[in-house]
């Protein structure tokens, strides 16, 4: 009987090893088999593709005071940032799909084009469903890293403009843990940003807390609520 149940526990655990969110999944070998995998744990690629629109408002601490993030993203490459402090807005910026804006002084003007370079890159709100789009990014399975404990894909992503990404992928979750950006490509210096506590918005899975930096100064953000296909509209990039 012990014989009996160790087998079949066993056999579980190899059915769960090999399975998320109740689909089979092939063995990795490749950068693309990741991908694949993490667009599932999100909520499939169907379901990802029906999502047009996506309002976050993640709540964070700016020199002592609680301020809230406001993100507006539309399809295909739309997107606004809002910095409210006391339900003022005091800070606001914006990419109509074409060209970049920003409000300073009460008055709109065109914003650095630097700041939003890579958006006119972006097919997807989702940047999982960007990165197996071989006209934007080539993407490498470079080996295995850990982190925060937790066995990872590390993954070296190449935009078209020359911008480099690592990206890390959990081996039990596939959830995306944590994204080095390119701050210097002349130095080979990185960004991170890491993400947690992963929850599930109807369909979509999606992380609830995000970290800027690993050390004593890191900004530390939390959802307060996120929303699918309400809440934004055309006149957010306009």
């Amino acid at each position: 009987m012990n014989l009996i149940k160790t087998t079949a526990l066993s056999f579980l655990f190899s059915c769960m090893c090999n399975c998320v969110f109740g689909q089979d999944l092939k063995p990795v070998k490749t950068a693309n088999d990741v991908l694949e995998h993490a667009i599932t744990a999100q909520g499939g690629k169907d379901y990802l593709l029906s999502i047009k629109t996506l309002y976050t408002d993640m709540s964070t601490e700016m020199e002592g005071r609680q301020v809230h993030w406001i993100t507006k993203e539309m399809l295909p490459n739309k997107g606004a940032f809002q910095i409210i402090y006391k339900d003022r807005i005091v800070f606001q910026n914006w990419y109509d799909g074409k060209t970049g804006y920003e409000m300073v002084d009460g008055k709109k003007t065109k914003a650095d084009p630097k700041e939003f370079k890579s958006k006119k890159y972006r097919k997807n709100i989702f940047n999982n469903l960007d990165f197996i789009d071989p006209s934007l990014w080539t993407i490498e399975l470079i080996g295995a890293e850990k982190v925060n404990d937790d066995d990872c894909y590390k993954i070296k992503a190449s935009l078209v403009t020359g911008e480099i990404r690592n990206l890390y992928y959990s081996k039990s979750s596939f959830f995306m843990l944590r994204e080095d950006k390119t701050s210097n490509a002349d130095k080979n210096s990185f960004s991170s940003t890491f993400f947690s506590d992963f929850k599930k918005f109807g369909g979509l899975t999606f992380y609830t807390v995000i970290k800027f930096g690993d050390d004593e100064k890191a900004q530390v953000g939390k959802i307060a609520s996120l929303i699918v296909n309400d809440k934004v509209t055309v006149a957010d990039f306009q």
